[in-house]
């Protein structure tokens, strides 16, 4: 949150209210000038969270459990993007809240957010031998080899950039690759320090693996579409299985329907075996004329 210059600008009981600077990296699609929906997600995520935690009355910790976007209009990356959530319920075990974002006009929203999160998850460091694997994959984003060899699963032997480098700024930011594939490519989110969402545990900010998940979504359908036409979000929805460990994520996608106008695309996300998800999502993206 500090490295995107996530700012509080408001916090009340079960409410709040955050902003994103402008910054060419949020850009995902250069030609119609918009922002990726990875960036919103980041903020939207960011902004329920803390409202959750304005409304406890006995802080718990807590993390998200799923996330629903819905997209109402295009956002530009070249304008402040602010963010209002409020936490509208709490059971003993779940918190519900509900947010919308916008570029200053709080009457036009730009996307519209439903999250739920689970109270009372794990506080605390991992064991002593996990956060000493942790330290150790550090650089390398990649499991120790001994636990993929056991798990019966090895990562693709190469990979590449998803995109040449600048052609969507938002993929340079995460540092999103590819293991190419002319039916199932893997895409590869590698560990960067800058992606840690809980330092205690340590874990990977839930907002991030909902960009990297919406970024494979796109991509993959993009290679379906073979550049005839091109895929601008409607919706998208996440489900939080496990914690996102420091370590290198993949995704494999699913074109589960592709009309002339929509297409759903499923996405998984895993770490160490493709068996053991940490995620969950689908997107609905609206297909235009690439003229």
């Amino acid at each position: 949150m500090r490295d995107i210059g996530l700012e509080v600008t408001h916090v009340d009981r079960d409410r709040s209210s955050m902003s994103m600077p402008a910054r060419p990296d949020w850009m995902g699609d250069p030609a119609r000038d918009l922002m990726h929906p990875g960036a919103i997600t980041v903020l939207a995520d960011s902004c329920c969270g803390l409202a959750v935690g304005a409304a406890l009355d006995t802080v718990v910790t807590f993390a998200t459990l799923d996330l629903r976007m819905d997209y109402l209009r295009p956002a530009s990356p070249s304008r402040v993007i602010h963010c209002d959530a409020h936490c509208y319920r709490i059971s003993r075990s779940i918190a519900f809240a509900r947010a919308e974002v916008h570029q200053g006009d709080r009457d036009e929203p730009v996307a519209a957010v439903q999250a739920v999160f689970m109270l009372s998850t794990p506080s605390g460091s991992r064991p002593a031998e996990r956060a000493g694997n942790a330290a150790s994959q550090a650089d390398s984003g990649r499991a120790p080899a001994s636990r993929r060899e056991a798990a019966g699963w090895q990562p693709p032997p190469a990979s590449e950039p998803a995109m040449p480098r600048g052609a969507i700024p938002y993929l340079d930011y995460l540092g999103i690759r590819v293991a190419p594939d002319a039916e199932t490519p893997t895409f590869r989110l590698p560990f960067d320090p800058k992606l840690i969402g809980n330092p205690r545990l340590p874990a990977l900010h839930g907002g991030v693996l909902a960009g990297f998940a919406e970024s494979a979504a796109l991509l993959h359908l993009n290679q379906t579409l073979h550049g005839e036409k091109l895929p601008k979000g409607i919706d998208f929805s996440l489900d939080y299985l496990r914690g996102g460990r420091p370590e290198e994520t993949f995704a494999n996608c699913d074109v589960v329907r592709l009309g002339k106008r929509v297409a759903l695309v499923q996405v998984r996300l895993w770490q160490r075996e493709p068996e053991v998800p940490i995620a969950v999502a689908r997107a609905h993206c609206l297909l235009t004329a690439a003229d």
